[in-house]
């Protein structure tokens, strides 16, 4: 029985360490990135590695890059001139805890009035840059609080902290107005009766305010993969110059491959660790 333990013992860990993994490269002008597909979302996963590997992402370009935001590329059927009917989508799999952290792979879709199901684009994708937050900015309903805020100062008892309002608004100082505005949050909360904080799971809090992210696209989008390396390459591409419709006025173009290794092999040379 201890020899059979031990022979499964064995078995088990040396399946661990041979078990294999996508890794994806995207190479451009600007270094490459490297990157890995989650299991959670398996048809977007499958997708992406069946476009990559017919080399189908080949010379497509980041062709939408929004700074402190997101750069989004891989128009597959728009450069091989595929009529509409044949721009396929991918089914959602939003996962509660993929979250658009910084270095996050997300599918690009239609907007929800034409598409309910949030169903995602066949072929472009959009790696998330953003920004860091405070933990106000990320928890408190800055709109919200912005309009209650407001309908406190009409009354007749806050006269002063209208004209005050009124300066700050005047100088442009409308970090001034923010910070007005949270200080009074807790009293507009309780003459009210509201709560002006936004749902935020600690996952989300710890990620936006250390990593950062664009935490308003939580839930609507499917995050199916991360950059593990090359995130300086992800934020050149950012800050290119562009022009109508955020489109660089010199074209980022991109090289897709994808290559199976051991996890072991992609935890050694990148220090991804692989979730059990």
């Amino acid at each position: 029985m201890r020899q059979l333990f031990f022979i499964i013992l064995v078995a088990v860990s040396f399946s661990c360490k041979t078990e294999k993994e996508y890794l994806v490269k995207f190479e451009t002008s600007y270094g490459d990135m490297y990157a890995v597909l989650f299991d959670e979302t398996p048809k977007h996963k499958e997708n992406f590695v069946s476009l990559a590997q017919a080399g189908r992402f080949d010379s497509t370009d980041f062709h939408r890059v929004i700074k402190d935001f997101m750069i989004q590329g891989g128009d597959v059927f728009g450069k091989e001139g595929l009529p509409q009917e044949d721009w396929y989508t991918v089914p959602a799999e939003i996962k509660p805890g993929l979250i658009h952290e910084k270095g996050m792979i997300a599918a690009a879709r239609m907007g929800n009035n034409v598409n309910p199901e949030r169903r995602s684009s066949g072929s472009q994708f959009y790696i998330v840059q953003g920004k860091v937050y405070t933990c106000n900015e990320l928890v408190v309903d800055m709109k919200l609080l912005s309009e209650t805020f407001f309908k406190y100062m009409q009354l007749g008892s806050n006269k002063e902290l209208m004209e005050k309002y009124q300066q700050f608004y005047q100088a442009q100082e409308f970090d001034a107005i923010n910070e007005m505005m949270l200080a009074a949050k807790s009293d507009l909360e309780s003459f009210y009766n509201i709560n002006l904080e936004k749902n935020m799971t600690k996952q989300q809090i710890d990620a936006y305010t250390t990593v950062g992210g664009t935490p308003h696209l939580d839930n609507e989008y499917t995050v199916f993969g991360k950059v593990i390396q090359g995130l300086d390459v992800m934020e050149k591409i950012a800050a290119v110059e562009t022009g109508p419709r955020d489109k660089p006025v010199d074209p980022v173009y991109m090289k897709v491959s994808v290559s199976q290794l051991p996890k072991s092999k992609i935890t050694k040379e990148f220090g991804y660790e692989f979730g059990n």
